[in-house]
């Protein structure tokens, strides 16, 4: 019998050969599915329209209002403005009653009115096999041709930038799932900061591309999830298929996140990230791109650069060697125990 998947998102290797299957018969697909590419985008004449598919399979507290957030996050990430939702909501069978099933459409329907998104099409289902709710996701965005900006247009000499401390989505999700585990730890007040992670700092990003775009010229940007910002570095790698160097004591880790990864002995670079934004901008813009976030109030800092070497590879200057490319993301492995205990 073949090796059995960890927890989380396909492997590189795996999911580059599932890629290479499909199917892209459309030629208006402008950008398909690919490593590190947060989006399909298709050419719709005048503009072009960016399209993404997410589950939330690790948040349960806030899980509609959290889904549209880390959905739209993703269109962000192109320049594009999120418009049109559509969701399929799983609930487990006998722990779903309709006062849970009305709470979380509540969250979506609320999130979507402040995003100003529309809900086009959805399906809700009580179903066997699982534990908790599940809701899957797709949005359409749409941007105007010269303001769409993809992994692919990172280019040598670039500034890579990340935004906030990490990881945000991590340090909240752990005090959401596992609060009595942490009480050993944190006090009630540092319990209450982390699990409102999740709304300050915030897991949206669409504040900080706006900022960004809108004062420098940004040439790649891309959303932290799974893996944390040490995977996401390597995806971006991938996508642009130039070399970076970087130095992972430039990234900034909320010393309470700190905390809470050393108690469950976990890696904050390689814990997942949503919250920030990576991305690269022209080393002349880096400055004036940084002071413009943080006059918003949004933390922003110069982690490494974009290298003239056609490979992916993200190298750490702390260390001297590769940064370490994490086959899971580090919460899965919190999660799994708590179902195998």
């Amino acid at each position: 019998m073949d090796r059995m998947l960890p927890v989380g998102k396909l492997s590189p290797e795996i999911l580059k050969k599932i890629i290479a299957q499909a199917p892209m018969q459309d030629s208006r697909l402008f950008m398909g599915p690919g490593i590190g590419l947060d989006c399909g985008i298709v050419d719709n004449g005048n503009n072009y329209l960016v399209l993404k598919t997410d589950p939330i399979t690790f948040a349960t507290e806030e899980i509609g209002w959290y889904a549209i957030q880390i959905i739209a996050n993703d269109i962000a990430t192109t320049g594009a403005e999120p418009l049109w939702l559509m969701v399929t909501a799983l609930f487990p069978q006998d722990k779903t009653d309709e006062v849970l099933v009305q709470k979380i459409c509540s969250q979506v329907f609320d999130a979507c009115r402040a995003m100003n998104i529309t809900l086009t099409n959805a399906h809700t289902e009580i179903t066997y096999g699982i534990e908790r709710p599940i809701l899957m996701c797709s949005l359409v965005g749409e941007v105007a041709k010269e303001k769409l900006i993809t992994p692919w247009g990172a280019k040598p000499g670039d500034a890579i930038l990340i935004t906030k401390l990490i990881p945000v989505e991590g340090t909240a999700l752990l005090a959401k799932e596992f609060p009595d585990r942490l009480r050993e730890i944190l006090s009630a007040d540092e319990l209450e900061t982390a699990q409102n992670f999740i709304h300050n700092p915030g897991i949206g990003i669409s504040k900080d591309a706006r900022i960004a775009v809108l004062n420098g010229n940004v040439t790649a940007m891309h959303d932290p999830t799974e893996g944390g910002i040490a995977a996401a570095l390597w995806e971006l790698s991938e996508a642009c298929g130039y070399a970076m160097e970087m130095d992972s004591r430039c990234i900034p880790v909320s010393p309470l996140s700190q905390k809470i990864c050393n108690f469950f002995g976990l890696n904050p670079l390689n814990t997942i990230a949503s919250g920030s934004l990576l991305l690269t901008v022209e080393a002349s813009d880096a400055e004036v791109v940084i002071q413009a976030l943080e006059r918003s109030g949004i933390p922003c800092s110069k982690i490494g650069n974009i290298l003239n070497q056609r490979q992916v590879q993200v190298f750490d200057l702390s260390s001297n060697s590769s940064l370490e490319r994490p086959e899971q993301d580090e919460i899965a492995k919190v999660f799994s125990k708590d179902q195998s205990d």
